[in-house]
């Protein structure tokens, strides 16, 4: 049996996480612990599991691994404990909102001998592992270009007025996400290009701002960044809070690839049922296709078990981490910035 904590539901994507566990076979939820009580014991209840006083609680029962699904700037005091505790670890994305953090992170985890797993959960999509397998044979060649989104909606959290402790508003925070839409989105994309093309990024350019949503949060809303890599690739990425009210889904992860055998293209989310109904008051799409997230968690415990390195390390999350932090210092100079490949 392979015994697994969550620490701290901060982020929505714990709320998945923990159905994913649970339909992993052997696989046992010791519990979960956060910081804010009140929200820890709405999702303990909801999900019928043991809710830990403290995190030191819950890691003092030894589990075998847990997942950090902390607001970002929080990552690194629960890896500490995590780590001390000889524990592996699942992070949320992105690793940390500094290189100084996400530095920290990873070599906090080398030390203790634990595993450390980014949460970059796209490598599991189906469309995407499709891609590829087309790297893979060397069917398209030397890449020449890359042209990405991952588009979303402005965060906004409508919760009944009797919760207000599941508001997430920190994804809008720049202290506890790291930034805006950059730092929520532009990650994901950095990941899937590093693991395709195999070549380290080295100089970013990018811009931001906030013509959508003007005035409604202190952080960027737009971004759009142009990524040069070691091998002569380019890569544009738009990760842009740019999707309204009324679009059928929160947003979506798309790419076109041009290389010098021929043109693939990838939208990671296409496989909707488009839903109408009266109590929504607009169409919605039904995603049925592959579930990245289960990927994830499953690859997670398999490192576990196999007592090996996972596929995503913490090495790839502070990769993406420098991809973002040198967006950030571009946008602010308006000149490109080179990193050491």
């Amino acid at each position: 049996m392979t015994r697994i904590g969550i620490l701290s539901f901060a982020h929505l994507h714990a709320e998945a996480y923990i159905q994913n566990l649970r339909a992993v076979p052997d696989v046992e939820v010791i519990g979960i612990a956060d910081e804010n009580q009140q929200r820890g014991k709405y999702f303990a209840d909801l999900s019928e599991t043991r809710l830990f006083e403290s995190y030191e609680a819950l890691l003092a029962e030894k589990p075998d691994g847990v997942l950090i699904c902390s607001e970002n700037a929080n990552h690194l005091p629960l890896v500490k404990l995590a780590a001390a505790a000889g524990v592996h670890i699942l992070c949320e994305k992105p690793l940390a909102t500094t290189l100084e953090d996400a530095r920290a992170i990873v070599e906090i985890c080398k030390n203790a001998g634990v595993k450390l797993m980014t949460a970059f959960p796209m490598r599991f999509s189906s469309p995407a592992l499709e891609i590829k397998k087309l790297f893979n044979f060397g069917s398209l060649g030397h890449i020449y270009g890359c042209n990405a989104t991952n588009q979303g909606a402005l965060p906004e959290f409508h919760q009944a007025e009797n919760l207000p402790f599941l508001k997430r508003d920190w994804f809008v925070d720049k202290h506890l996400a790291g930034g805006g839409a950059i730092a929520d989105h532009a990650v994901h994309l950095s990941d899937l290009l590093n693991w395709y093309l195999q070549s380290e990024v080295i100089e970013v350019y990018a811009t931001t701002n906030q013509i959508m949503h003007s005035g409604k949060v202190q952080v960027e809303t737009g971004g759009l960044m142009m990524l040069t890599y070691a091998n002569g690739s380019f890569a544009s990425i738009d990760c842009s809070w740019s999707k309204p009210a009324y679009y059928p889904t929160w947003g979506g992860l798309k790419l076109e690839l041009v290389g010098e055998k021929g043109l693939a293209t990838m939208d990671a989310f296409k496989q909707v049922s488009t839903v109408y109904s009266h109590r929504v008051g607009r169409p919605v799409w039904n995603y049925w296709g592959s579930d990245s997230n289960q990927g994830l968690i499953n690859e997670f415990v398999a490192a576990i078990r196999q007592d090996r390195a996972p596929s995503i390390t913490g090495e790839d999350g502070l990769k993406a981490v420098e991809i973002v932090i040198a967006a950030y210092q571009s946008a602010q100079t308006g000149q490109p910035v080179k990193l050491k490949p």
